[in-house]
C-alpha cells in the first residue's frame, strides 16, 4: 500500500500523519515538541516522519504546513516563529534528499484555508477568506477555486493590514496591524493594561489573564472581558469590510483559539462589517462562520497538498 505524509509543524510542537491514498483518516499520527537539546528541529522532523511510517508501506509525497513567510514555489522557508533553525531553510529540498520523494510546502494558514475549503465550514464555496486567530492571526484567501500566493508566494498576510497607524506595536515590529489589536495575545495585553488603569473586573484576580480565560469571564457577563471582545471584533470588522471590498467573498471563516468564543466575536464582527462596508451587496448573501476542522486544519490542508501537487 502506497501512503501520503501530512506534517503540521508549529513553534512548540510538530505533527506528522501517515494518510491512504484516498480519505482524510490517517493510519497513524504522532506528536512531538519542535525543539530538543540533543537534537535540531531539522533532525527531529525526520524521526517524526519515520515514527509515522508503516513498515514496508511506500511514501508517494510528502506536504507540510509550516508557519511564516515562505516560497512554496522553491519549499524554502524564509524565517518561522519560534524556530531560529528554519531561516531561509530550503524544507522541500532537505525532505526529498532525505526520503528520495517529492516534498511540498506551504504556510500553515493557507492550507488550513484549503482544508476547511474542501471538506470544511467552506465546502461549496469557491470565494473564501480564512483567519486562524490565537497568538497571532494568519489568514489565506481562496479565490476561483484556487489558493492566492502572490509572486513570491507571501500573499494573504491579513493580519499585517494596518488598522490603527498609530496603534500598538504588533510582534512584527509595525504599528497598528490587526494582529496587534485582536489576537489572543493582545486582547489579554489590552485587558491586562485596563486592570493596571483600575477598571474593576472578575479578571483581576486570576492568576494568568489568557484570551480563553477571558472568553469565559465575558460569558458569565464580566463588563471589561465584554469589552476586550467587542474591541477585538469592532478592529476585525473594520478590516474584513476592506477584505471584502478587494476580495468579494461569499463565506468568511475563523479558526484559532480565540475563534471557540463563538459569537462573543462573531456578532462585533458582523456589527462592525455592516457599519463600514460600502456597499450591503457585499454582505447580503455572505457567510461568516467558525472553522470547522480545528486544530486539524493545517494537517488536512498538507494532505490535499501532498496529493493534489504531485499530479501537477
Amino acid at each position: 500500500m502506497s501512503i501520503y505524509i501530512a506534517i503540521d509543524i508549529g513553534g512548540t510542537q510538530m505533527r506528522a500523519a501517515a494518510f491512504p491514498i484516498e480519505g482524510y483518516d490517517p493510519i497513524r499520527v504522532q506528536k512531538i515538541p519542535t525543539h530538543s537539546p540533543n537534537a535540531s528541529p531539522q533532525e527531529r522532523l525526520i524521526l517524526l516522519i519515520k515514527s509515522v511510517c508503516p513498515e514496508n508501506e511506500t511514501i508517494n509525497s510528502i506536504g507540510v504546513a509550516a508557519p511564516g513567510p515562505m516560497n512554496p514555489k522553491t519549499g524554502v522557508i524564509y524565517t518561522a516563529p519560534n524556530i531560529a533553525e528554519f531561516r531561509d531553510f530550503a524544507l522541500t529540498d532537505y525532505l526529498e534528499n532525505e526520503f528520495q520523494v517529492p516534498a511540498f510546502l506551504d504556510n500553515d494558514a493557507n492550507l488550513a484555508a484549503l482544508g476547511e475549503w474542501l471538506i470544511g465550514a467552506g465546502k461549496g464555496h469557491d470565494h473564501l477568506l480564512y483567519f486562524t486567530i490565537s497568538t497571532g492571526i494568519g489568514s489565506g484567501i481562496i479565490v476561483d477555486g484556487k489558493l492566492l500566493h502572490g509572486e513570491s508566494g507571501i500573499a494573504a498576510e491579513l493580519g499585517h493590514v494596518t488598522v490603527l497607524p498609530d496603534g500598538p506595536i504588533c510582534g512584527c515590529g509595525h504599528p497598528g496591524h490587526l494582529e496587534a489589536l485582536a489576537s489572543g495575545k493582545n486582547i489579554a495585553r489590552w485587558v491586562k493594561k485596563e486592570l493596571a488603569k483600575g477598571v474593576e473586573s472578575t479578571l483581576r484576580n486570576a492568576k494568568k489573564v489568557t484570551a480563553k480565560r477571558i472568553a469565559k469571564a465575558a460569558k458569565k457577563g464580566d463588563p471589561l472581558a465584554i469589552m476586550a471582545f467587542e474591541r477585538a471584533g469592532e478592529h476585525i470588522g473594520l478590516a474584513l469590510a476592506s477584505f471584502l471590498h478587494a476580495f468579494n467573498p461569499s463565506i468568511v471563516v475563523f479558526g484559532g483559539g480565540v475563534s471557540l468564543s463563538g459569537d462573543l466575536l462573531l456578532e462585533p464582527i458582523r456589527r462592525s462589517v455592516k457599519n463600514h462596508v460600502m456597499n450591503s451587496k457585499f454582505t447580503d448573501n455572505l457567510v461568516i462562520t467558525t472553522a470547522a476542522l480545528g486544530d486539524d486544519a493545517g494537517m488536512i490542508g498538507a494532505l490535499i497538498l501532498a496529493r493534489t501537487a504531485i499530479e501537477q
